[in-house]
């Protein structure tokens, strides 16, 4: 992959991530309260633990960030492909959470979240997934082993999340007044992603600019998207 082309992606998809995580999580999670001065709280709380839960699991899992070389997390005898594939897998898990949240959302009335905005968050995220899927799949190729292997390998890193979003889904049927919370803490969630991973790697080396020009892009559109087509 091109440094311009992965420098578009990141920035796109963190821009649409941003605009997701207000419009669609955020946003509704407030309103859903109505119009009480406290009717913010639910969505503090919830964004709270969702960064605090992803700082929690990077603090805890040996990993390695995209685009760097010093593993982070506990110390482990764990090969540099693998912790990889781990921070990869781990930033899965809260980016389905988040097409969860706001699909059960969209399934619920009067919470203001449209079947458009559910599918537009969804395809943010997938778009996003294309280079995640490229770091995991590339090194493996690199270290020998075969392009099956190694394409499943970058698959399996996402398997997370559909089970994050399923895993919401039920919750979200089963718990309707916590509904404002997951909205919240699957944003905390998302955002923390951007702001440690796709936002660093997406300002690092060559072609910065091309990436902040996609995320203006990726936001303004994941806006436009998610207000017209409410």
């Amino acid at each position: 992959m091109s440094g311009l082309l992965q420098k578009s992606l990141l920035g796109f998809a963190a821009g649409v991530m941003v605009a997701a995580s207000f419009w669609s999580l955020l946003l509704p999670a407030v309103e859903m309260q109505g119009d009480s001065r406290w009717a913010v709280m639910p969505a503090v709380i919830g964004f709270l633990l969702g960064m605090g839960f992803l700082l929690l699991i990077d603090v805890m899992t040996p990993h390695l960030h995209i685009g760097t070389t010093q593993p982070e997390g506990p110390r482990s005898s764990l090969s540099r492909t693998t912790m990889l594939m781990l921070a990869v897998t781990i930033h899965h898990f809260p980016e389905g959470m988040a097409i969860g949240v706001v699909l059960a959302g969209a399934g619920q009335a009067g919470i203001g979240i449209s079947t458009a905005s559910a599918l537009v968050v969804s395809l943010g995220i997938a778009i996003q997934n294309i280079p995640e899927g490229a770091v995991v799949s590339i090194p493996m190729r690199a270290s020998d082993k075969s392009r099956t292997r190694s394409f499943l390998l970058g698959c399996l890193s996402g398997i997370a999340q559909p089970l994050g979003a399923i895993l919401v889904i039920l919750l979200a049927t089963l718990f309707v007044p916590m509904l404002p919370y997951m909205l919240a803490f699957a944003a905390g969630a998302m955002l923390y992603v951007v702001v440690e991973e796709l936002i660093p790697e997406a300002s690092n080396g060559q072609h910065t600019n091309l990436s902040t020009i996609f995320f203006a892009v990726g936001f303004a559109m994941m806006m436009v998207l998610d207000v017209v087509l409410e």
